[in-house]
């Protein structure tokens, strides 16, 4: 399978150190024996710290995005050297050198794209372009609840949901640079208009991401 693999930023830079870069590499090594592996990673609280910084500097949120974006490739780079001869060594800076990159059955890692994408988003992109069979997308909570699970003790996990119920959740969110849903417009458009498989999990379990392509019911699927 071709596969896309979105990994949230508060996930594998959390700690700030190379634990996550390292435990994920050695399952991605693992994945990419029988599926095409292409990689987006966010940027996490390092992007929100630069991009709060610009904004004080009365920087557009165009200008926000753009330096958010150099941080997401900073991690992208990170978990290249964490691959090693695994990965393709550069960055690709749009889809297209995705593609390019991808020919070599290496793993791609890529960053942001463009302003007003979140990474989210350029995972969902990125699933289309290559006519990926999978976009696992993973964030900081087991999936999509019905609430918010930080406010309510009874919020409760949708295992499956449509693309629609999901457009209809994300109508009137903030789109502000780096204040990003788990799930922005873009990416739930896209995944509506393609129609390929996606799987909302957890990532700060590293093995959800097995547990995903292995079809265990884990997280939230849209249909």
């Amino acid at each position: 399978m071709k596969i896309v693999v979105a990994i949230g930023g508060s996930i594998i830079i959390k700690d700030k150190n190379h634990e996550k870069f390292q435990e994920y590499s050695n399952i991605l090594k693992s994945l990419s024996k029988e599926h095409e592996i292409f990689v987006v990673v966010g940027g996490g609280i390092p992007a929100r710290e630069y991009i709060k910084i610009a904004r004080n500097l009365k920087a557009n949120e165009s200008q926000c995005d753009d330096i958010g974006i150099d941080i997401t490739r900073a991690n992208a780079k990170l978990l290249i050297l964490a691959l090693g001869e695994h990965a393709y060594p550069e960055v690709p800076f749009n889809f297209h050198d995705a593609v390019k990159f991808g020919t070599n059955r290496k793993i791609v890692v890529m960053g942001g794209s463009e302003p007003a994408h979140s990474t989210d988003a350029v995972g969902a992109i990125l699933t289309e372009f290559i006519n990926g069979d999978l976009f696992i997308n993973l964030t900081s909570v087991d999936g999509m609840y019905d609430k918010d699970p930080n406010k309510f003790s009874d919020a409760k996990l949708i295992e499956e949901i449509e693309a629609n119920e999901v457009i209809k959740f994300l109508l009137n969110k903030d789109a502000k640079a780096g204040t990003y849903e788990f799930l922005d417009m873009t990416a739930i458009q896209m995944i509506k208009r393609a129609s390929f498989k996606t799987i909302i999990a957890n990532g700060n379990y590293p093995e959800n991401l097995i547990k995903a392509i292995k079809k265990e019911n884990i997280g939230t699927r849209i249909v």
